[in-house]
């Protein structure tokens, strides 16, 4: 039997750049099939040659056996390949069935108007195929983050496809979730669809996969059945080294608190309540996690707590000091340091290279810049530092912003933030989008703040990090603390129901109250930390 999907010795050239170089890649018909690698490793060109979107420099694609050429996305959809990005392209205010059949949908009166009743009686038929619960009349901004990667599934399955490409798609999922999305695969794949899915998490790869690929530096360094290998080993095929996947947490003495938020409000851009009464604080040498599923209130909190949007009530102290209504650069030289979850919108310029994006926020110190004058000598010399410690590729200071993949944009963001020498780090979603070893090294320079005496505010949808790296874990679900929790003392499954809003106790209890958390030894509720306003 013909391999279902076949890239014979793929080679793309990019200026300057070998993105594939010779790469093989079987993926037999109706298995699941994992594509690893770091940052800049290769994976999504490869899986972009395959979707259309880039045609090969070199090398065949073929489709049960079959050569194809693709000149657009348009040619692999019609040739059976469907692929769900990580940012879901469905439009909120439409229901289910019109996101699904858009540009598709059935006709009556001679082609003159849709027949929306014969487009929801397909959907239906095609989601009870499968086994989706979804409801096709629901509206796409009303469903969860879950059931809106269903309705891409269904969108790729309704126009054919026989196989599936899905781009880390479990990133914004909770456990259960997860779980959900995996029974879907085994579903598809028994009635013999092909998946093949890019990861960064080795557990979901290994627990998934029939088989797993990797890439390095452009090439295909292995194959291996699922069942055959441990993490261990895919993390050392991925990097070339060992790696130490095991956060070793350890132990730390707190200090005095270093910042506290009293019953803050935020609303967002709607003007509708995201952050509803929360209060916190966190002392030197510690790590406060923020558990919950992305857009529950997390930004909005983070944005309070570093000037980036005025909370409407509450008050925040950072060092003792009202710092409700400060700046972001009065923060900033307070020794508050943030990571953003957004990397290319608040942490970077994308048209500035790599020495003036390591100024930002720090264009008024006098090590750099005295008497209002750049030093730019000392500038470069601070950037290449960063590239150097952090790993950051290529390793070329005068590199614009957008020309570095996305892992390695977070990296410099993180070495810049972390170079500050701050008080407070808000790190949030810190290691998204970045490899394996990078990941492992960002998880050390975290814990090595925390034994210097550095407060860390960790906001994270990876359950495993922030679970593996927080003193205290609080759970945040539309914009309140669901509870505080020992994440020593906490199954993933229990994190994952309170992220679903599920309170704990018989019937549900109110989230901890501000005094209760003190009794115990916990603040009743967290906040998240920023830094890196553009100049």
């Amino acid at each position: 039997m013909a391999s279902a999907v076949h890239l014979d010795g793929i080679t793309k050239r990019f200026p300057g750049v070998v993105a594939n170089d010779n790469v093989d890649l079987e993926v037999e018909p109706g298995t699941v099939h994992a594509l690893l690698g770091e940052n800049g490793a290769g994976k999504t060109t490869l899986m972009n040659v395959l979707y259309g979107l880039y045609e090969p420099t070199s090398g065949t694609v073929r489709l049960d056996g079959e050569p194809q050429t693709f000149r657009s996305p348009r040619d692999a959809i019609d040739a059976g390949v469907g692929m769900i990005h990580q940012h879901f392209m469905l439009v909120d205010p439409m229901t289910v069935t019109e996101n699904i059949t858009l540009g598709n949908e059935p006709r009556k009166w001679g082609g003159l108007a849709v027949d929306r009743s014969a487009a929801r009686e397909a959907i239906v038929d095609l989601a009870d195929r499968y086994g989706f619960d979804v409801d096709p009349d629901a509206r796409v901004e009303d469903i969860s983050v879950g059931e809106q990667q269903r309705v891409e599934i269904l969108k790729a399955l309704y126009r054919g496809a026989d196989t599936l490409i899905l781009d880390e798609p479990t990133a914004v999922l909770t456990p259960q979730e997860v779980d959900e999305l995996f029974d879907v695969l085994e579903e598809l794949t028994a009635q013999g669809k092909t998946i093949i899915f890019i990861t960064h998490k080795l557990g979901e790869a290994m627990r998934a996969a029939d088989e797993i690929s990797v890439l390095r530096d452009g090439r295909k360094v292995g194959s291996v059945d699922a069942d055959g290998t441990t993490q261990e080993e895919l993390a050392e095929l991925m990097v070339g080294r060992e790696v130490l996947l095991d956060v070793d947490h350890g132990t730390a003495e707190t200090g005095d608190v270093v910042a506290s938020v009293s019953d803050i409000v935020v609303e967002d851009d709607r003007g509708v309540p995201a952050v509803n009464g929360v209060s916190f604080e966190i002392r030197g040498g510690e790590v406060f996690g923020i558990a919950g599923v992305d857009g529950n209130g997390q930004s909005e909190l983070v944005e309070a707590v570093t000037g980036l949007r005025t909370p409407d009530t509450g008050e925040i102290r950072f060092r003792g000091e009202d710092v409700t209504s400060a700046s972001r650069r009065d923060r900033i030289d307070a020794g508050m340091a943030y990571v953003p979850e957004d990397r290319q919108e608040r942490g970077l310029v994308m048209e500035f290279d790599l020495v003036e994006n390591g100024l930002l926020g720090s264009q008024h110190d006098p090590e750099l810049a005295a008497n209002g004058r750049i030093d730019w000598s000392k500038t470069r010399g601070h950037a290449d530092a960063i590239i150097d410690e952090y790993d950051v590729r290529p390793p070329d200071a005068d590199a614009e912003a957008h020309s570095l993949s996305g892992g390695n944009q977070q990296k410099f963001i993180v070495g810049r933030e972390f170079e500050r020498d701050p008080e407070l780090v808000v790190a949030s979603h810190p290691t998204r989008g970045v490899d394996v070893g990078s990941i492992e090294f960002i998880h050390e320079r975290l814990l090595e703040l925390r034994q210097q005496g550095v407060a860390i505010l960790l906001v994270s949808s990876k359950l495993e990090e922030v679970q593996g790296l927080s003193d205290r874990l609080a759970v945040v679900y539309e914009g309140e603390f669901i509870d505080v929790v020992d994440p020593d003392e906490t199954t993933e499954e229990e994190l994952g129901l309170l992220m679903a809003g599920e309170r704990p106790g018989d019937g549900g209890r109110p989230e901890a109250t501000e005094s209760e958390a003190t009794e115990r030894d916990e603040p009743a509720d967290l906040t998240d930390s920023a830094d890196g306003e553009r100049a």
